[in-house]
C-alpha cells in the first residue's frame, strides 16, 4: 500500500487535474479507437483495437507508469551492487537505503500540499526530472570512477525527494482518467501492467547488472524517467478548472489532516499499516533471508518465494477485472488477513514449496486490497484535497519501516526469531480485525458513478466534487 500492496509497498495514480473522460461517440461514426473489417462483402464489422475506456490519458499514464517501473525495479538492484563494487559493506548499503527513504518521510506532507496547489501532472513532470538528473548522474559516478559513500547516498536522498512529490501527485490519477462503471477493470489492467514491469524491471536488471554492470542500469533508469516525464508531459488538461488559490502550507497540511480524521474507516486503515507495513518489512527484508540461508537452502529459495509473491500480484490485479465487491473495504480488509502467513510460514519454517505457495496467495489477496482500498478513496475524498490525504497514506506506510527494520535484529536477540516471526503474525490478524470493527470499513458501499453525457465530461475527472458524497457512509 501507500496503505499499498504496494502498500507493502504500494503503489503506492490520482489526479484530478487530468480529464480522460472521452465525449460520447456518435452513435453513426465509428470511434476513432475501432478499425473496421469486413468478413463477407456488405457485411462491414467493427472491431475495437482497445476497450473504450482506455482512452488517450489512461494510455499515457499506464505506459509512463509502467516504463518507469521497469526502470527502477532493476536500479533497486544496480544501487545495492554499485555501493559493493565501490568497496562497501553491507551496512553501507542499508545506509544508501536509508538515505533515500528519510527524504521521502520527510517531504511527503510538503509534496501532498503542493500537488493540491499546482497542476498535478506537472509536480509528476518535475519529479521524474529530478529522479532522471539523480540517477544519470549516479550512473556517471559509477562508470567513470570510484563513487563514494557520501555521494550516493546523497543521489540517492535526491531520488528520494523526488518519490515525495511523485506519489501525491500520481495517487488515483489513472481513475481520474477513466468514467462510469469500468473505473475498477482500467485501474485493475493498471495495476497488471505495474506488477509485471516490477517483476520484468526486477528480473532484467538482475541480470543486466551481472552481465554490464550497475552503472549501466542506473543510465536505463534514468532514461526511463525521462521518457516516462515526456509522456506524461503530453496528457491533455484542457477544459480542467484552475484550483481556487487557498491558505498557507500549513493551512492546506491541516485540511488534509482534518479530511483524514474526520473519516473513521481512513485513519484507521492508515494506522493499522503502519505497523502491518513495518512488520512485513522486517520479516522480508531481514528474517526471510535468514531462514532461507540456514533452512532453505539459499538465497534460490527465497528469491523463488519472493517472486511468486509478485505473480500473485499479478494474478490479483487479474481478477479484479472482473470482480467488482459492493462493500469495498470489508472485501478489502479480508483480504489482509493472508498477509499473516508468510511470517507464520517463515516461523514453522515450512519447506520451500509450501512457501512460494503461501507467497502467490499472499500476492493475490493484498492486491485485491490494494485494488479495493484506491476505489473507495476515489469514490470518498474531495478531489482538491486528495494529495493531500494521500501524503497521509504515504506516511503512514513508510514511517515506521526503517525503524521495525532497525529493531528487527535486537528484537531477535531478546526474544529469538521464531518468537518475533509469529508474533508479527498475530499482529497483523490482531490489527486486521480491529479495522473490521470500525462500523465504516464493514458498511462503505461502491456507488455507482455517472457515465459521461454527450458533448460533457464527468464532474470528477474535471475536479468537481459533492462533498455530500464524501464520508463514512
Amino acid at each position: 500500500m501507500s496503505a499499498h500492496g504496494d502498500r507493502t509497498t504500494t503503489a503506492r495514480t490520482h489526479d484530478g487535474e487530468v480529464s480522460g473522460t472521452p465525449r460520447a461517440p456518435d452513435a453513426r461514426l465509428p470511434a476513432p479507437h475501432a478499425v473496421r473489417r469486413r468478413i463477407r462483402p456488405g457485411h462491414p464489422v467493427l472491431v475495437r483495437a482497445r476497450p473504450a475506456w482506455a482512452g488517450r490519458n489512461y494510455l499515457l499514464l499506464t505506459g509512463a507508469t509502467v516504463i518507469a517501473n521497469l526502470g527502477s525495479s532493476g536500479a533497486l538492484i544496480a544501487t545495492a551492487f554499485a555501493v559493493l563494487a565501490a568497496g562497501g559493506s553491507a551496512t553501507d548499503v542499508g545506509l544508501v537505503a536509508a538515505a533515500r527513504t528519510v527524504p521521502l518521510v520527510v517531504f511527503l506532507l510538503i509534496g501532498g500540499a503542493v500537488s493540491d496547489r499546482l497542476p498535478r501532472h506537472r509536480v509528476m513532470v518535475a519529479a521524474n526530472a529530478l529522479n532522471c538528473v539523480s540517477q544519470g548522474l549516479f550512473a556517471l559516478l559509477v562508470l567513470t570512477g570510484e563513487p563514494r559513500l557520501w555521494q550516493m547516498a546523497l543521489l540517492a536522498a535526491l531520488g528520494g525527494t523526488g518519490q515525495a512529490f511523485f506519489a501525491p501527485a500520481s495517487e488515483g490519477m489513472v481513475l481520474a482518467s477513466v468514467s462510469g462503471e469500468q473505473a475498477g477493470r482500467a485501474f485493475a489492467v493498471f495495476r497488471m501492467g505495474v506488477n509485471g514491469a516490477n517483476i520484468g524491471g526486477a528480473a532484467l536488471g538482475g541480470a543486466l547488472v551481472a552481465a554490464v554492470g550497475p552503472g549501466w542500469v542506473l543510465a536505463v533508469d534514468s532514461a526511463s524517467f525521462a521518457l516516462a516525464a515526456a509522456l506524461r508531459a503530453f496528457l491533455d488538461v484542457s477544459g480542467v478548472p484552475r484550483r481556487a488559490a487557498g491558505g498557507g502550507m500549513l493551512h492546506d497540511l491541516r485540511e488534509g489532516w482534518q479530511e483524514v480524521v474526520s473519516r473513521p474507516w481512513l485513519w484507521a486503515v492508515v494506522l493499522q499499516f503502519s505497523l502491518v507495513n513495518a512488520v512485513v518489512a522486517a520479516a522480508e527484508a531481514v528474517y526471510g533471508p535468514l531462514v532461507a540461508a540456514e533452512h532453505l537452502g539459499g538465497p534460490g529459495p527465497w528469491g523463488l518465494a519472493l517472486a511468486a509473491f509478485g505473480v500473485g500480484t499479478a494474478g490479483g490485479a487479474l481478477m479484479m477485472t472482473r470482480l467488482r465487491p459492493h462493500r469495498l473495504l470489508l472485501t478489502g480488509a479480508l483480504c489482509v488477513f493472508p498477509l499473516a502467513l508468510p511470517s507464520a510460514a517463515l516461523a514453522v519454517p515450512l519447506p520451500t514449496a509450501g512457501l512460494t505457495v503461501i507467497m502467490f496467495g499472499t500476492g493475490v489477496a493484498i492486491e485485491v486490497f490494494s485494488v479495493t482500498w484506491m476505489m473507495a478513496l476515489h469514490q470518498e475524498i474531495p478531489e482538491d484535497k486528495f494529495s493531500r490525504v494521500s501524503s497521509y497514506d504515504w506516511l503512514g506506510s513508510v514511517a515506521l519501516v526503517p525503524v521495525a527494520t532497525a529493531l528487527a535484529g535486537p528484537v531477535q536477540d531478546l526474544i529469538g526469531r521464531r518468537a518475533a516471526l509469529w508474533g508479527a503474525s498475530a499482529l497483523i490478524v490482531l490489527l486486521t480485525a480491529a479495522v473490521l470493527c470500525v462500523p465504516g470499513v464493514r458498511q462503505l458501499t461502491r456507488r455507482p458513478k455517472p457515465e459521461p453525457v454527450a458533448g460533457g465530461t464527468e464532474s470528477r475527472a474535471a475536479g468537481a466534487t459533492d462533498p455530500q458524497t464524501s464520508g463514512t457512509p
